[in-house]
């Protein structure tokens, strides 16, 4: 299980391990406190983690927009967890 989190300096997306407490961020060098970061999405694997990151941010650079509202992370949260569900079947 990983974590879809964001740096709070850059507001670039990142993933992390639940149980990591602090990420360097790739783009800006902050140090993450990853307790205190909003979770966007919990992920199954590192693999779907990297994925979403890359479409977040690219949704987020096609519109324009600085952030998800609380509708549309609870609509990633469902469709991951149904893309999930048809991946077990």
């Amino acid at each position: 299980m990983y974590h879809v989190i964001r740096c709070p300096g850059c507001l670039t997306f990142t993933y992390v391990d639940p149980y990591q407490r602090w990420k360097l961020c790739h783009v800006c060098g902050e140090v993450i406190d990853v307790t205190r970061s909003a979770v966007y999405l919990e992920a199954e694997d590192h693999r779907d983690a990297e994925t979403i990151v890359c479409k977040l941010a690219d949704f987020l650079e096609d519109t324009g927009r600085k952030d998800l509202n609380d509708a549309e992370k609870r609509k990633l949260r469902s469709e991951y967890a149904r893309w999930v569900r048809s991946r077990m079947i």
